[in-house]
């Protein structure tokens, strides 16, 4: 397994809100030392939604702080429950943390970076803006929001950056062309990205039509952000008389394994794809949130990855499953 994961005790020290939508939470561990950690980090919290215990990954924001751990959370109406149990926390709460982990690796080799990111997104990237600003690289951070408003500690990275940032606020006129962005990239240069699924899409084939090495854009993913809303809808089970309904804040994965089929899974972020299942047939609408599967894969519709993808109607998997066999 790649995610090995260490759980502690912390504290929610504080809170402060920083737009309309999104919050910051600062928590400290027990025994917190301040030890550094990896660029991209993220820890896992334990919520309660409607009585369940789940679990959510939240980014660290920046670099280690003396004071504890800093995350931010986006008041979602259509989430799965995650931000609405954060926002009902007050100082003083006591939560179930994972240490920090790294998916977003860096090659600092590289001459020339670029940063990108979309609304929340922001979170993984202040981290890196900081490192490549101590080490005076070469790069430019652009922040897309649909409002100046909406930006997230754009205050912050405008004192440390400079001109190195770019903001494109929609409702300023200033769209991210990523096209532009990409084509106009130093040869060798790597890009750290974190956005919604469709900005990704559309990253994906900026950075392919730039002709540029896929290994040297990075990527961090929004487990709940897809094509089509979340909404609940329905599992067959191919070679069993069984229907299984996926509500809206639940993953199809959790709610396989309620129904006593057990999926193996791994990192529950659509990036690892231990929990693919044979995806048979669809009436309706396959929403494939993971990053695992290529975008043919995805067109050929074979596979799904239960843990974040979705649908809109019903859909038939083949889980393998054999009751005889132990």
């Amino acid at each position: 397994m790649r995610f090995i994961e260490t759980w502690t005790q912390a504290t929610l020290v504080a809170t402060r809100d920083l737009t309309p939508s999104i919050r910051e939470f600062l928590l400290r561990p027990e025994h917190f030392a301040g030890a550094a950690y990896l660029v991209g980090s993220h820890i896992q919290v334990a919520v309660t939604i409607d009585g369940r215990p789940e679990t959510r990954s939240y980014s660290l924001i920046g670099e280690c702080g003396a004071d504890g751990y800093r995350i931010a959370v986006r008041r979602a109406e259509d989430s799965r429950g995650g931000s609405r149990y954060m926002w009902s926390l007050a100082p003083g709460a006591r939560l179930a943390i994972t240490l920090p982990s790294s998916l977003l690796s860096i090659d600092w080799t590289r001459r020339h970076y670029c940063l990108v990111a979309g609304g929340i997104g922001i979170t993984p990237i202040i981290g890196a803006a900081q490192a490549l600003a101590r080490r005076d690289a070469a790069f430019t951070l652009h922040y897309a929001v649909r409002s100046r408003a909406d930006a997230a500690y754009v205050d912050l990275l405008a004192g440390l950056l400079g001109d190195r940032l770019k903001v494109h606020a929609g409702d300023e006129g200033h769209r991210l062309d990523l096209d532009a962005v990409f084509g106009s990239l130093p040869e060798n240069t790597m890009t750290l990205f974190c956005g919604p699924m469709r900005m990704l899409d559309a990253a994906r084939h900026a950075w392919t039509a730039a002709s540029r090495p896929l290994a040297d854009l990075r990527y961090e993913t929004f487990g709940s952000s897809g094509l089509l809303p979340t909404d609940s809808f329905r599992v067959r089970l191919k070679d069993e008389n069984v229907e299984i309904v996926v509500p809206r804040d639940r993953s199809m994965l959790d709610a396989l394994n309620d129904a006593g089929f057990e999926v193996m899974s791994d990192c529950r972020r659509g990036e690892c794809g231990v929990c693919a299942i044979d995806l048979v047939a669809s009436d309706g609408e396959i929403d494939h949130r993971d990053v695992f599967f290529s975008e043919h894969q995805k067109r050929e519709g074979r596979k799904i990855c239960p843990c974040v993808s979705r649908a809109r109607g019903t859909i038939t998997v083949d889980m393998l499953h054999r009751p005889d066999v132990i």
